[in-house]
């Protein structure tokens, strides 16, 4: 902001309006106006005005007026209070004017913009007008040019109906006379007109004819349409010779690889059938459909250059070659046909059609040939194995062609369907090969195992009777390899189902039918393998009872058959462990057989009701057999056990083990060396029978081997008489069994042992304690009853009378 002019008293203020413009500030304006006066009367302050009080230092007191000034200040302001009511008044003035003339000016705007609305509302006017015009005379234009159109229209149909009335009159003028038809017919520029004037004609013709031929069936005229018959004729002459014409126009352009002619002739050769014809041509003359070494080539590079049956990883070599070209050859072909013809993707269909009836049709009637299901081929050759294989790798293969050739494109042809119907007559039979097959590989594995173990037999040469058939029978074992190889031939089948039924229910029905094969195989398998380890028993069985001798025979008979029992019993233990791993491999099969049902079977039977609920009962049906031989032989198992405990006992006790002197020496407190000999002997064989053995079927068996070891040792000890030392020796027999016996589990039969050792103690008490001996456990009183005639002092003693009067009920 400019500096104020300051004014003294004696000088009047001047203030400009030009003061107030701008960025105007009050504090600047007082500032400028009382700068003049205030700053020298600060000074003269500070220097002489003040003055201390004595009293009290450092307090200053005034001896002058605070602002002597203060006269011209007020008379400066009030000069400038009238300066500015001067400037207002003057300002007022202006504005005055101002809105005054803004008035002025409005009202002329106004009447400005009336004017021109008036105008504009004219000109809207003007200009609806003419467009109005502008329509109406567009209307009409369109009229004259609609009707110029349709009698240009007709003029020109009457200038073709009259030049197609004098072609058919010149195709009418005699049979078989084509030569003075018009230039445009015979003249090779103007093929593609004369193709569509002889489509016309050929189209009025027959037309005519067919109204004519009505027409005359109900007037009964016969002749109506005879000359137009002439003209049918000679056209349809003239279109055969020109659509020859123009195929070998075509053909020497295809040779040429002339694509611009080929397509012009194939554009003119669509007005004849749509061009079918042309286009059979062209795919007919393709060299893989007319050169019979494209087809033995085909041969040679899938089935070899012997042109016999390959192996399914040779056909699928060769195959995937052989696909890859025609794919490749179809794609080049395409290419032309896309440039050529007017309706490619009809062409691309005929040729694909083509392609999978001639060329892959002859190369499958080649590849699979079906083997007779009454002369089954033999192993060696393959089998009907190498039948599905070759037909599962053909038809995956083939599918994938398939696939390739829809990708390259084929037109509104079905090249799955198609595909699928080059297989029909092998998949309506796929399933009965597929269980033929089956059955011949399960004969086959079974042939070769009795010819290893025939081999290993004869190896064996003559070693032994007994030894020679713990070899045979070790060799002949249950096999869990053989059930997985079993299962491994299912899990093939399956993938070939999966492979071959398309719908949910047929893959479904071909499943249960192949796992039910399965189900036999082990079955038959696992009951065949049970039986032969039954049949080792029943031989060491048979040696036992070979060897049983009488009581009168010399010693050195009787040192042979004891020999030759112990032969029979070390048959009779193999035997058992034998049968035991056989068992336990069955068990190992059918688990195998349910996870396998479980994990890949199971969810493919659902789409059809029922179908799980019955493949779970025949699997139950299917191992019923084998545990039925599994049961026959546990309890063959018991008898050869229980039959070698008798043989122990009866070889190894003697009868003053029960009877030792009373003599004061510190009696025996072993078990005897018979008890010793059969727990040995029984933890020893029934190892592998708590290996083999699970669940309640290990419950089952030893709870009932505990109670005919039970049951033998109590007719045993029915052979000996026993003091209390005796007594005391068979309690310590009793505690070893006992203790041997607590490792079944099986506490039936250790309630029976610990009563054994009750029953024990009759030997051992004094015999006027016998009558309170069994006051607790009156259920075992007629066991005691018959224990207690064993005493030595039995008859010494009269313990009968005794008993009889004290026990009545068991008498």
């Amino acid at each position: 902001m400019r500096e104020f002019k300051s004014v003294t008293a004696s000088s009047p203020l001047i203030l400009d309006i030009d003061d107030f413009k701008g960025d105007f500030s009050f504090d600047s304006l007082f500032g400028n106006l009382v700068n003049d006066l205030l700053p020298s009367f600060r000074d003269s302050s500070e220097d002489s005005s003040l003055k201390y009080n004595t009293t009290q230092p450092g307090v200053p007191i005034s001896t002058t007026p605070l602002f002597p000034e203060v006269d011209n200040l007020v008379s400066l302001f009030n000069d400038s209070c009238q300066e500015l009511l001067q400037l207002r008044n003057q300002i007022d003035g202006r504005l005055h004017n101002l809105k005054k003339d803004v008035t002025v000016q409005d009202s002329k705007h106004r009447k400005t913009l009336a004017e021109l609305e008036k105008g504009v509302d004219g000109l809207f006017d003007s200009f609806a007008r003419l467009d109005t015009r502008i329509s109406s005379v567009g209307q009409t234009a369109a009229k004259i040019g609609d009707h110029l159109q349709s009698a240009e229209a007709q003029r020109e149909t009457a200038s073709q109906t009259i030049d197609l009335i004098k072609y058919l009159m010149e195709f009418n003028s005699s049979p078989g006379d084509l030569m003075e038809l018009s230039p445009l017919f015979s003249d090779d520029s103007r093929v593609a007109e004369a193709a569509s004037v002889a489509q016309k004609l050929r189209s009025f013709a027959e037309e005519d004819i067919g109204r004519q031929g009505i027409a005359s069936s109900v007037r009964g005229n016969a002749a109506a349409s005879r000359g137009l018959e002439v003209a049918v004729a000679n056209l349809q002459e003239y279109c055969n010779e020109l659509e020859n014409r123009l195929l070998a126009r075509f053909d020497a352009a295809s040779q040429k690889r002339e694509l611009t002619t080929m397509a012009e002739c194939a554009k003119i050769l669509s007005q004849f059938n749509r061009g079918t014809s042309a286009m059979q041509h062209y795919v007919a003359t393709r060299p893989m459909f007319i050169d019979v070494e494209v087809m033995n080539a085909d041969t040679r590079l899938v089935l070899g250059e012997q042109a016999v049956q390959a192996s399914p990883s040779d056909v699928a070599r060769g195959l995937s070659s052989l696909y890859k070209e025609i794919t490749d050859t179809v794609r080049k072909e395409a290419a032309t046909i896309m440039a050529v013809f007017p309706s490619p993707n009809e062409v691309m269909s005929i040729l694909v059609q083509r392609v999978l009836e001639q060329r892959i049709t002859a190369l499958l009637d080649k590849l699979l040939v079906k083997p007779s299901l009454v002369t089954l081929p033999s192993m060696e050759e393959g089998g009907i194995l190498l039948y599905l294989r070759v037909l599962a790798v053909a038809y995956e293969k083939t599918q994938e062609l398939a696939r390739d050739l829809r990708a390259v494109g084929c037109g509104d042809l079905d090249v799955e369907g198609l595909t699928e119907s080059l297989f029909s007559s092998h998949k309506d039979e796929y399933l009965e090969y597929e269980q033929t097959s089956l059955t011949q590989l399960y004969r086959a594995k079974m042939e070769e195992l009795r010819a290893e173990n025939q081999q290993i037999s004869d190896s064996s040469g003559t070693i032994g009777h007994s030894k020679g058939a713990s070899v045979a029978s070790s060799q002949q074992q249950i096999s869990v390899t053989v059930v997985t190889e079993f299962v491994r031939w299912n899990e093939e089948a399956i993938l070939r189902c999966n492979l071959f039924s398309s719908q949910p229910t047929t893959l479904a029905t071909n499943v249960k039918a192949v796992f039910t094969c399965l189900l036999d195989q082990v079955s038959q398998y696992i009951a065949d393998g049970l039986e032969r380890a039954r049949d080792s028993l029943t031989e060491a069985a048979n040696l036992r009872e070979r060897f049983v001798l009488g009581t009168s025979v010399s010693r050195r008979v009787a040192a042979a058959a004891a020999s030759a029992a112990e032969a029979a019993a070390a048959a009779g233990e193999s035997s058992f462990r034998s049968f035991m791993v056989s068992v336990q491999r069955s068990g190992s099969s059918v688990a195998i057989i349910q996870q396998y049902f479980a994990n890949s079977i199971s969810r493919l039977l659902l789409p059809v009701d029922g179908a799980h609920a019955s493949s779970c009962e025949e699997m139950a049906t299917a191992m019923s057999s084998a545990e039925a031989a599994a049961y026959r032989g546990l309890q063959q198992c018991i008898e050869t056990v229980m039959a070698e405990v008798e043989r122990l006992l009866s070889a190894e006790q003697k009868a003053t083990e029960y009877r030792l002197p009373d003599d004061g020496i510190f009696p025996d407190h072993r078990p005897t060396s018979a008890c010793t000999r059969v727990v040995a002997y029984l933890s020893r064989v029934l190892e592998s029978a708590f290996t083999a053995l699970e669940g309640l079927n290990k419950q089952a068996f030893l709870t009932e081997l505990g109670n005919r070891l039970h049951k033998v040792l109590l007719n045993h000890w029915q052979k000996f008489t026993f003091n209390p030392s005796g007594g005391l020796r068979l309690k310590r027999d009793i505690t070893e069994y006992g203790e041997f016996i607590r490792s079944f589990n099986a506490p039936s039969v250790d309630e029976k042992f610990e009563l054994l050792g009750i029953l024990a103690n009759v030997f051992i008490v004094a015999p006027e304690s016998l009558a309170t001996l069994f006051e607790g456990t009156p259920s075992i009183r007629k066991d005691a009853q018959r224990f207690i005639q064993l005493r030595e002092d039995y008859k010494s003693a009269k313990l009968a009378a005794k008993l009889s009067s004290l026990w009545p009920s068991s008498s």
